[in-house]
Order: structure tokens, then sequence, then C-alpha cells
């Protein structure tokens, strides 16, 4: 690092500025996303810092912004339930064992990505085409937007004044009667109900409270069954209820992020000395704070989460304690298969928001990253956020973009960024939380007016209908589902129409030799797509005795291709015909060779044979040629 400070390519100022820029508007979407996940916000926003100063000190994409993201918290959200409920089975039942389960399938998706980058897995990014690159941007965009608009909302509240749950009924627990509260096969009267009050018979104490539709546990204040006419049901809990700013809160909402937006956008025309989302950053936040307004601040934000709060250094030194936190997790082959299959989603999915980022970081700075080394990054601060009791996360492409506009280039604005959200969650969360959550929404705002690829609407006219077709797929199963389902699906129909469309471009010229041999001279690649129109162009039964089939203008590209023309040297010679085969390049005769010793006999060697390499790569095949012939 130091190194790399006093190589003189880096810009402190705007890098400082740029870093703590990020840092403000990572701060909702890390907390938000705790939520999400059921964990505690300290949890996500010390996993955020760890992975970001990782990946920033020794990533291969100086500039690009790493830490907890929703693509990989919501992977999670479904472990996280199955392991709380699976701590309370054991022997000596432990609460919130998700969180346990948790911290091990970090770890692992940190080492999966180790791995991936080891074995050099990054440089298959090359292979994602510019039309599904330009989905996945307009997607997230989408994405991003969709989610500033849940700021617009709060949270409801319940008879104790909690966040209410909405819950869905799912089995008959208790019959309720004349109100009473009867068991489902004795039909005994258990519970007595008055007014809102519901009252154990035995021991005649409240024990639990209703409230519209839902039963809360006296004790507890949590949402514990769902009643209705005809009894109490267990329920599925689906998150927080919540409603539409009104009044004053939504006019002031709005007004601050207009504001906000306008900074962002007047500033830079006026003076290019200061980051523009900063600066709105501040204002925003010294009018809310001085004009007292009714606003939201990141500091409310947190709180109506719920979580651990703003008690950063205490959570934190507890976690240090690594024996203390990892002595409640089973180390056995049973957690090892409960979370191997959420450690390799969220591996993938990171490594392919995070590799996809990157990208488009290359595109805007005009440099190039070292994939295999993010890769390799990105696993180590996974691993040690793990270790430490934070989330897991990845690249985040919001953030990058809004580092990469205010002036963020150098590897010191990811390390600002994550050594401020550590000031924050131990000293600075008293200024940090009167920041407006408008402040916050402006600023992604406008980083989705940037993100988003405008120019894709001009040239939708002017691309192949097949990349446009992708684009737009791309951009809606980004929405719908998951930016890494939608690279998948982008990259699966990109190579299946370019299959289809040089499958169509095999041709066989053919003509005849004095001496009445038939040649067929062969155009375009031969592979799997390709090898039904091959075999159309042969005419065995009618063929001459002497066939040369010349492959000048041809490759050999696969075993389909290998296959198609060992069957078809067979039905030759069964035929009683000689064939030849041409103008076969080195790599293509060495792979005949390996598949078949019929080949040593057809294929004719000459001084003019192609050079080419492209089937396969000569340095997989040391030995001279002649020694592949049988």
């Amino acid at each position: 690092m130091m190194k790399y400070i006093k190589s003189k390519k880096i810009n402190v100022k705007d890098d400082s500025l740029a870093g703590i820029t990020v840092s403000l508007a990572m701060i909702p979407e890390v907390v938000a996303f705790a939520f999400v996940a059921q964990i505690s916000p300290i949890v996500a926003l010390f996993g955020a810092f760890v992975i970001g100063i990782v990946s920033a000190v020794f990533g291969g994409r100086p500039g690009l912004i790493s830490g907890a993201a929703g693509a990989v918290a919501v992977i999670f959200v479904n472990m996280i339930q199955e392991g709380h409920a699976k701590g309370l089975l054991f022997d000596t039942p432990v609460e919130n064992m998700g969180y346990f389960y948790l911290l091990a399938a970090v770890v692992l998706m940190g080492i999966i990505q180790v791995l991936a980058g080891v074995f050099k897995l990054g440089k298959l990014v090359r292979l994602i085409p510019h039309s599904v690159m330009m989905g996945f941007v307009n997607g997230l965009a989408v994405v991003i937007f969709i989610a500033q608009l849940g700021m617009f909302k709060e949270n409801k509240k319940d008879v104790f004044g909690q966040n209410m749950r909405k819950t869905e009924s799912k089995e008959l627990v208790y019959k309720v009667a004349d109100n009473e509260v009867q068991d489902l096969v004795s039909s005994a009267a258990i519970f007595s109900i008055k007014g809102n009050s519901i009252i154990n018979n035995g021991t005649n104490q409240e024990v639990f409270v209703r409230s519209d539709t839902q039963v809360f546990d006296a004790k507890t204040k949590k949402v514990v069954y769902n009643i209705e006419n005809d009894g109490f049901y267990s329920i599925k809990d689906s998150g927080v209820v919540k409603s539409t700013l009104q009044g004053t809160k939504l006019y002031t909402m709005i007004g601050l992020v207009l504001l906000t937006m306008l900074i962002i956008w007047l500033l830079p025309k006026l003076t290019t000395k200061v980051p523009a989302a900063l600066t709105a950053i501040l204002i925003v936040t010294f009018i809310s704070i001085f004009g007292g307004l009714e606003s939201i601040n990141v500091g409310d934000f947190i709180r109506d989460g719920g979580g651990a709060g703003l008690n950063g250094f205490d959570e934190i030194s507890k976690k240090m304690n690594l024996a203390e936190l990892w002595s409640n997790l089973p180390f056995n082959l049973d957690t090892l298969k409960f979370i191997a299959p959420y450690a390799f989603l969220a591996a993938s999915v990171g490594l392919i928001e995070t590799l996809m980022t990157m990208n488009l970081v290359d595109e805007l700075t005009d440099s190039r990253g070292d994939g295999n080394k993010e890769c390799v990054a990105q696993g180590a601060g996974n691993m040690l956020s793990g270790l430490f009791g934070g989330t897991g996360g990845c690249g985040m492409i919001g953030q990058t973009v809004i580092n990469i506009n205010a002036g963020g280039r150098g590897r010191l604005s990811g390390v600002m960024m994550a050594v401020t959200l550590l000031i924050f969650i131990l000293f600075a969360d008293k200024y940090i939380e009167q920041v407006p959550i408008a402040a916050l929404v402006g600023v992604m705002f406008m980083m989705v007016i940037d993100t988003f690829a405008w120019s894709s609407f001009r040239i939708m006219n002017k691309i192949p209908k097949s990349d446009a077709i992708v684009l737009i797929i791309v951009s809606a199963v980004t929405v719908i589902f998951d930016l890494a389902i939608a690279v998948f699906v982008g990259v699966i129909i990109s190579a299946l129409v370019f299959a289809w469309e040089n499958a169509k471009k095999i041709r066989a010229r053919k003509r005849f030799k004095k001496d009445g041999t038939k040649v067929y001279e062969i155009w375009g690649p031969l592979f799997f797509g390709s090898i039904t129109a091959f075999n159309e162009k042969f005419d065995v039964k009618n063929d001459p005795s002497n066939i040369e089939i010349d492959f000048v203008e041809s490759r050999i590209s696969d075993h389909s291709a290998i296959e198609a023309i060992f069957i078809l040297v067979e039905k030759y010679q069964k035929a009683g015909k000689k064939v030849t085969l041409k103008h076969l390049s080195e790599d293509c005769k060495i792979l005949l060779y390996k598949a078949s010793p019929i080949f040593a006999d057809v294929i004719e060697e000459a001084v003019d044979d192609p050079r080419y390499h492209l089937a396969a790569n000569p340095e997989d095949f040391p030995k001279p040629l002649s020694e592949y012939r049988f």
C-alpha cells in the first residue's frame, strides 16, 4: 500500500472525499439489507468495513467499492430462518442460531471465492457480451431506483409501539367459541378472552394480548398467532408492515430529495474542486437540522429497524472473542451440508456482481482490472468478515458509480470508505445519524440517472435483433429475479444465438479433378451446431471412388466435429471408396490422430497446411505431431 501511495498514482483529495461520500451513501443500503436478512445492522456495517478495506487494499480493481451487498444478504435469509429453528431443537437450545450458521457460510463463501481466483476463473467474465452488460446495468439501475422508493414509506406500529409484523395464517392450533380458547381434541377451555387480554384459566394470569387479527405473547411482545372467527392459527412472518409517508413528512422528503439532486446537477457547472454528492449531503443536513424540518434521518432509520442499535464498540469487542463467538456452532458434516448450498450460491452471485462491476469501472476509467486478483481479495475479505462476526458481501455497483463520479479512482477511496464506516460504528454515530435519509436518496437517484445506459434506446434499432432481445431480457430478469440469474440467462441466450448463426455458415463447394476425384471444399466452423448441415453436403452412395475433403477454410472445433468426420470416413470406407482429408491445421490433426487410428491413413500432410491454432492449445500437446500418429 505504501509503495502504491509513493508512486503518486492517486489523488489524495479526490479519493478521500469520494470515499467519505460513498460511506454515507452505503449506510442506508447496508442497514436496509441487514433488516431483510434479519441480522443486526452492526453486523452488516462491520462486514462492510472488513470486506471494503481488504478488497480496496488487495483487490484487482482500484476504485471498486465492496461491502455488505443486498444481492448476497438475500440469499442467506432462508438459511438464517432455518438455522434459528434448528438451534431450538438442540439438546441445549441456542437462540439466534441462524446467525452462527451465517458466519460459517460466509467463511465458506470466502474460501470458494479464493479458490475461484487461484484457479483463474475470473477471466470467464470476458465471455459476457456487451448486450448482457448493458442489460445488467439498466436492470440494476431500475432495481436501485425501486429500492429507493421504499424510503418513502414508514413502519406501522403495533399495540406495543413496535414495528408491526405482517403474518399469514397456517395451521389451526386452538378453537375459539364463546370467548373461550379451546383444545382441538378435548375442546377443554384453556384460555379466556377478556377484551384484548387472553387469560390462562389455570393461573388466572394474562398470557396473550389481542390486537386486531394478531395475538401477542404478553412477555416477549412478539406475534405468536393469528386469530380468526374459528380459532388461533400458527403464523408465517412476512416482514414489517409499511405505509406510505403522508402530509408534512412526505412533502419534506420530496423537497429535500429534489434539493439534493439539484445541487449535484448544478455544482459541477460552477466548480469541480469539491465533490458534488458530499456537498449536497452536507447542505441538506444543515438545512434539515437548523431548519427544524420533520425529516427521517439515518438514526431514525436504524433504530426503527430494530437490531443492535448504535452500540458499535461493545458489539465489535464481543465479536473479537473468537472462542466465545464460535462456541455455539456444531462443527460436523450436518453443518457443512446445511451451509454449503447457500455458501456456493452466495459466492457465485458475489463474484458475478463484483466482476460485472469491475467491467463497468474498466469502461468508465478506460483501464483494465485483474479479475482473478479481485476474486481472491473478495474471498479473503469475506473469510475475515465471517471469522470476526460480520456478514458477507461483494462489489456494489451503485456505490462504485458514486465513487467514480465523485473522482475516486485509486485504492485510497475504498480504504477511506471503510475507515469512515468504522469511525461511524465506533465514534461518530451521533453525527452521522443526523444525516437525512432524503439526502442519501437524492444521491442514489442521481446515481441511477448516471448508471442507466440511455444510449440503449438510441441503438436498439441499430444493433442485431438478437442483441436487442438479450438486452431487454437481461434487464427484465435483473429486476424480476436476480442479477446473477440475469447474467447466466443473457450469456446462455447469446451463446445459443452465436452457435445458431455460425451453424448456418457451413458451406461445401463441390468440383471434380481431371482424374475423376470429387473434391469437397469446406467453408465455415465445424462444431456441434453445424454437424447436421455438414453431413447433408455429402452423397456417399453416388460419389466416385476417390474423395477429397479440403478443410482449408474450416476448423474442427469440438468432439461432435471429430465424431462427424469419423462416421463420414467410415461410411466411405465401407462403400469401398477412398477418402482423403486435406489442409488440416496441426492442432486439428492432433485432435483427429488422438481420436482414432483410422485417421492416420486418410489425412494428407502438406507444406501448405494452415498454421493457425484455434481448436486446441498447442501447449497442451508438447510431443511432436508424428508421435500422435498410430
